[in-house]
């Protein structure tokens, strides 16, 4: 009896021994060797004087390492760097990296280092299923600022909510209240040893709210760009208002059983669009959308409807039931990668520019546009009604691709005696043809032959510029020369500009 109770025993313990073996094998990878901090040197556009870059930055944040021998970032930590290295934790080697994909909207990159070795040491971070329950107990890894060695706080999950990010892109975020600071940046958000998001930014002056790109949001830009191309996440633009006011129902004839969003401004005016104005949008897919445009995602978990575009867009068409004058329709919605603006970001690039004289013409870009944050030349903007504030949400046209703007104060010139510095004053004609884009305008002067050179722009007190055209185009090189300008324009510009040496007729 005694050697029996015995065997049990061995049995028993060479069970648990096994489980705990299992158990072992299946537990996550330690969090630290596979959080990277990252330093960067940063060469940002300069809107203002476009044909430089503002001075070398050096930054520093965090990445996490995931399948592929790749790291992943956000955008912001790696877009316009000149130079990137990866240090591994607890590690006094930096490697050269470079970035393979990005997502500026969504805030997300993906890098590759030059030493493929380096991950031997340093595994995936294995990733959670599904997104976390409100009251998850989170810890944020990364290399905020305060010291060099690896930092880890701790929080809970405190909200998730379909938001904008990067204009026009939206998408899932998860709130966390653990402390985040500049350099968490690109680190991972983990639950239970497993990757739930990566941070990504916290609000203003607020204690400990924290920010999370969801694992969701990661895995769509990881399919996307397994091609090598990113070409964004579909997106519904249109305008929509909620269905809670009893006289909008009653005007909309829509009874108590009725619930949905109202269409307030349709994202396209053609005829042929789906959407019209008081249309009732009350099913996304197969899911209802209640009177405040939410749509039930988990028991727990309430969200913008919209979130479900990604899910259920299909070849750039999104199902949608409507109702139209008391009659339920279905439709297909077409839905855009990405909002077409006259204003558009520069998502990585410099800007565009030509010099001709003393002015320097762009297009108007967000990063542009920084400069409203000065409340006196916004007011000043406002006054005189310019398309910078007005139309820089319209879409563009054939007769106005983008807005074109003067982006510099003058240079230095006797040409421009007695003129009112034009910064900021868009582009409406010149020599009396309309201008729709910066490559038009440079066409339009490559080919003018006139006595004169005339600017006309959309700003009720903006003046009428008349220039000799001889004179400034002989005094574009010096005015170059004198500024330390190495080029008139970028690229883009310059080769419309250069096509005027095959028409003998286009010269000065």
């Amino acid at each position: 009896m005694k050697s029996r109770c015995n065997g049990f025993a061995i049995f028993a313990l060479l069970v648990l021994a096994a489980s705990l073996r299992a158990a072992a094998a299946a537990a996550p990878t330690d969090v630290s060797n596979s959080v990277v901090k990252i330093f960067a040197t940063m060469r940002y556009p300069n809107p203002y004087r476009p044909w430089t870059k503002q001075g070398p930055a050096e930054i520093s944040a965090s990445g996490v390492v995931i399948g592929g021998d790749r790291i992943l970032t956000n955008a912001h930590v790696v877009l316009y760097a000149a130079q990137i290295e990866v240090q591994g934790h607890q590690s006094g080697d930096k490697i050269p990296a470079h970035v393979v994909a990005v997502a500026p909207g969504i805030d997300l990159a993906v890098l590759q280092l030059d030493d493929p070795a380096f991950f031997r040491a340093h595994p995936p971070l294995p990733l959670a299923a599904g997104l976390p329950h409100v009251k998850d107990t989170v810890l944020t890894y990364g290399f905020p600022t305060g010291g060099s060695s690896l930092s880890i706080t701790r929080g809970i999950v405190s909200r998730i909510e379909f938001v904008p990010y990067n204009f026009p892109v939206s998408g899932l975020r998860i709130q966390i209240d653990a402390a985040i600071n500049p350099g968490n940046s690109g680190g991972p958000a983990v639950v239970d040893g497993r990757m739930i998001g990566l941070t990504f930014s916290r609000l203003g002056n607020a204690e400990n709210i924290g920010y999370i790109i969801p694992n969701e949001e990661i895995d769509l830009f990881l399919s996307e760009i397994h091609d090598g191309h990113y070409a964004g996440k579909p997106g519904m633009y249109d305008e929509l208002q909620t269905l809670q006011n009893p006289a909008l129902r009653a005007y909309l004839k829509v009874g108590p059983s009725v619930h949905g969003v109202v269409v307030y401004r349709p994202y396209d005016s053609d005829p042929g669009y789906p959407l019209k104005p008081w249309d009732v949008i009350t099913r996304i897919g197969d899911t209802p959308i209640d009177d405040e445009g939410m749509v039930k995602i988990r028991g727990d978990l309430r969200v913008d409807f919209r979130y479900l575009v990604q899910k259920l867009a299909h070849d750039g068409r999104l199902p949608l039931e409507i109702l139209r004058g008391g009659t339920l329709r279905h439709i297909e919605l077409p839905v855009d990668a990405g909002r077409r603006t006259l204003v558009q970001n520069l998502d990585g690039r410099y800007p565009s520019y030509f010099i001709y004289g003393p002015l320097v013409f762009s297009k108007v870009s967000w990063q542009f546009l920084s400069f409203l944050q000065n409340a006196t030349l916004a007011r000043t903007i406002g006054l005189i009604d310019s398309p910078l504030l007005s139309a820089a949400l319209d879409r563009p046209t054939p007769q106005r691709r983008e807005l074109v703007v003067v982006s510099s104060p003058f240079f230095p010139s006797q040409l421009a005696i007695g003129y009112s510095n034009p910064l900021g004053w868009v582009v409406s004609a010149v020599d009396g043809v309309r201008i729709s884009s910066l490559d038009q305008l440079v066409a339009v002067l490559r080919d003018a032959r006139g006595e004169f050179v005339t600017f006309d722009f959309d700003q009720n007190t903006g003046e009428t510029l008349v220039f000799p055209r001889r004179a400034m185009v002989a005094a574009t090189a010096k005015i170059l020369g004198d500024n330390d300008v190495r080029a008139q324009g970028s690229a883009d510009t310059m080769a419309v500009w250069r096509a005027s040496r095959s028409r003998p007729a286009a010269g000065p």
